[in-house]
């Protein structure tokens, strides 16, 4: 049986020029010049071609298996891991942890490769975008942080719904503190801004989007004080930021924190299979991933700034946090010298120089912690609580006494049946027998 041979074009071409070189129709010269190779070459070819005749122009290698090619059992095994341990996981995230976890060395377009043979698509899935210019980055680290909350299904259904709450640096794009809470609330964004103080320094400027936790809404009016003052209502949050002396910058869209907005994007996908990964059913082990997490990334995706130097300004000496971070409220001393906030009633203790503050304006703040202080005119002042009131000790009781169980009521009649000697027996007496 005779065995065929195929070329490609590139071999037939040789293989016409090298019959012309044979009849003499042409030289080595033109041979060369049409084939693109050295005039040397075509010698070789053509003693090749002499030789073994068509099967000389064919490449030595044809048919052989690549000496790099990857063996069936890696690929298999690869396969298996994606749909199985890192199910989920997007070709660039497992490449990483096949590196990192399972000491298997592949590039990323190796991976990819081997995934989509096996018909395994990337999980993150791209869509088409707008137009937009993109802006140049802040020069210095600290110059301005994107904040923003992200509520999302973090732990699959393997426990609560949570909200992560972070901040992420315009100039590096590093993220410096991020944490899960059950909601996006005020006292979330106050922990996360507390410890990037506390960690980094207090940054120049705030960019977040319009929630009421950062700025009140217009129909808040503003109190007497603040009119004769010149002062707008501020939320909690957005005092703080003035106290730090933190720029508060709203975004009107979206897009225009797209640095955050990406993250979440990121964290979605990579941060929900390192939950996975590690059983996360809890809001305080996710928070011990996040921890764990935050670092490298940060040393995977933040860029150097274009100025070393740091914006970051930190507290002076004497600076107290829980000063700062909590919530404020003014509130005026009853005659008793006892002052109300959030259920809480404390009594005033006489101090150096003044033995009551009855009628004076106070301010009451609610640490993070969960603990009160009273401060009038900056200076913090000594308390106790204070007993209840005797309406508020009468609720109290009378929450605690169960409610007597009450005899269900079968029918009008049995109910409401008059007494035998009732005038209206003597009328009515039909309507009750």
């Amino acid at each position: 049986m005779e065995e065929r041979l195929t070329l490609n074009r590139k071999e037939q071409t040789r293989l016409m020029m090298l019959n012309r070189l044979e009849r003499k129709e042409m030289g080595a010269g033109g041979a060369a010049q049409v084939l693109e190779v050295s005039e040397r070459q075509v010698w070789r070819l053509l003693a090749a071609y002499r030789q073994e005749g068509a099967a000389g122009l064919v490449h030595g290698n044809r048919g052989r298996k690549p000496a790099n090619a990857l063996p069936q059992e890696l690929r298999v095994r690869v396969a298996l891991l994606a749909q199985g341990k890192y199910a989920g996981f997007n070709h660039s995230h497992l490449t990483e942890k096949l590196d990192e976890q399972e000491d298997t060395h592949l590039s990323r377009s190796c991976v990819r490769r081997i995934l989509l043979e096996q018909g395994l698509r990337s999980p993150h899935k791209h869509r088409s975008r707008l137009h937009r210019s993109r802006r140049e980055r802040y020069p210095r680290e600290g110059m301005l942080l994107q904040t923003d909350g992200s509520p999302h299904d973090w732990l699959e259904g393997r426990g609560p719904k949570m909200c992560l709450i972070g901040a992420i640096d315009d100039a590096t794009s590093k993220v410096p503190y991020a944490l899960f809470c059950e909601q996006e609330t005020t006292e979330g964004y106050m922990r996360m801004l507390k410890e990037i103080v506390v960690r980094e320094g207090i940054p120049a400027a705030l960019y977040h989007d319009r929630h009421t936790i950062f700025e009140l809404s217009k129909e808040v009016l503003p109190s007497v004080e603040q009119q004769l003052m010149g002062k707008e209502p501020k939320s909690q949050f957005g005092r703080l930021l003035e106290e730090l002396g933190i720029q508060s910058i709203a975004a009107n869209s979206p897009q225009a924190k797209g640095r955050i907005e990406r993250l979440w994007g990121t964290f979605q996908d990579r941060l929900v299979s390192e939950l996975r990964l590690a059983g996360a059913n809890t809001i305080e082990k996710a928070n011990q991933v996040l921890s764990n997490y935050l670092p490298e990334y940060n040393r995977r995706f933040a860029v150097k700034a274009r100025e070393s130097e740091s914006a970051y300004e930190k507290p002076g000496e004497g600076f107290k946090a829980d000063e700062y971070f909590c919530f404020k409220y003014e509130r005026t001393v009853g005659a008793d010298n006892v002052v109300g906030c959030q259920n809480h009633r404390l009594q005033l203790l006489p101090s150096t120089g003044r033995s009551s503050y009855a009628g004076c304006k106070v301010e009451v703040q609610l640490r993070l912690d969960g603990s009160l202080a009273v401060y009038h005119q900056g200076k913090a002042l000594q308390t106790r609580p204070a007993p209840l009131e005797a309406t508020s000790t009468r609720k109290r009781e009378l929450a605690a006494v169960p409610l007597p169980a009450s005899k269900p009521i079968t029918s009008l009649r049995s109910y409401a049946k008059p007494a035998p000697d009732h005038p209206w027996r003597g009328k009515f007496r039909a309507c009750f027998d």
